[in-house]
């Protein structure tokens, strides 16, 4: 399955009713102006005043996601999706985009998120200001430490820039969606941090034996479980096998005495287990969970 969000699902969120957010943003250089647009305008009224048909800003903001995208700094194919409940950071000003990236630039979160923006101070001053009105960061700046927030509280898609940056490629993308689900509440709390769970559980069961392949393309490279959720009966063994170039992975159960601590990179079977009990048996590999990379056994 491509990381990606499916681009009719996200076409759908784009035609939805605008955003009722909460938002705020803290200077460590000017605190107390910190509202004020560029122009001394919010960008919603400036958006709501232009008499020109067409702009580069209504252009931007029809785009198919993927063309918005594609010009966007940092961007390398995947739009990253975050926990429920979590508060995700996104940084301004990444540097190995000579200052002029989101990082990251593309991220999925469900409704109720508060997403952060964070200045790193490197390149020249930026602001966060979306396309459609729905947020705007205030006049633009170069202090680390300065912070933005905003809460997303319905579904759409938001695209945004850093005003004086947007031509150079600092762009990037915020996707409200409901998360996945597959109605096994533990199991999807804990695999939804994965770009690659859709809400499917694998079935396997009537099998003796099910593979699961460590380290295939997901959450920003070769970090996720194929597949992530996978279903067994009682008494099977699952085999969690490396693939090519998957890099360094480890298998760790959360509740269940099995798995390996211990971190391989070579192709092949290195973590097996014969699951003798029902339930529901969450694993992760510990270097890289932070980035998604978690998987589960249903054993019925």
């Amino acid at each position: 399955m491509s990381p990606v969000p499916d681009r009719r699902r996200l076409l759908k969120h784009a035609a939805l009713a605008g955003l009722a957010g909460l938002a705020g943003c803290v200077s460590a250089a000017d605190p107390g102006d910190s509202t004020g647009g560029t122009d001394d305008a919010p960008a919603s009224t400036r958006t709501a005043t232009s008499t020109a048909t067409d702009t580069p800003t209504e252009a931007a903001a029809t785009a198919p996601l993927d063309e918005w995208l594609a010009d966007a700094n940092g961007y390398e194919g995947e739009i990253r999706r975050q926990a429920p409940r979590s508060s995700p950071t996104v940084m301004v000003g990444e540097h190995t985009d000579d200052g002029l990236a989101f990082a990251p630039p593309a991220i999925e979160v469900a409704p109720g998120t508060n997403v952060r923006w964070d200045w790193t101070g490197d390149g020249a001053p930026h602001n966060v200001v979306a396309l459609d009105g729905t947020f705007d960061s205030g006049r633009t700046n170069a202090q680390h430490g300065t912070q933005y927030h905003y809460v997303f509280t319905e579904p759409g898609v938001h695209r945004y820039v850093s005003e004086p940056d947007r031509e150079d490629g600092m762009r990037g993308v915020v996707v409200v969606a409901e998360p996945p689900s597959s109605g096994n509440e533990k199991l999807d709390e804990w695999v939804v941090a994965s770009g690659t769970f859709d809400g499917t559980i694998a079935d396997r069961t009537g099998a003796d034996t099910a593979t699961v392949s460590v380290g295939v393309e997901g959450n920003g490279g070769t970090f996720a479980f194929g597949p992530p959720a996978l279903r067994v009966d009682v008494g099977t063994t699952v085999e969690w096998e490396w693939v090519e170039e998957s890099g360094p992975h480890n298998v760790v159960f959360e509740d269940v005495d099995a798995g390996s601590a211990e971190v391989f990179a070579d192709p092949g079977v290195h973590v097996d287990h014969t699951f003798e009990e029902s339930g529901t048996y969450l694993y992760a590999c510990e270097p890289h969970e932070s980035l998604g990379m978690r998987g589960a056994v249903v054993v019925e």
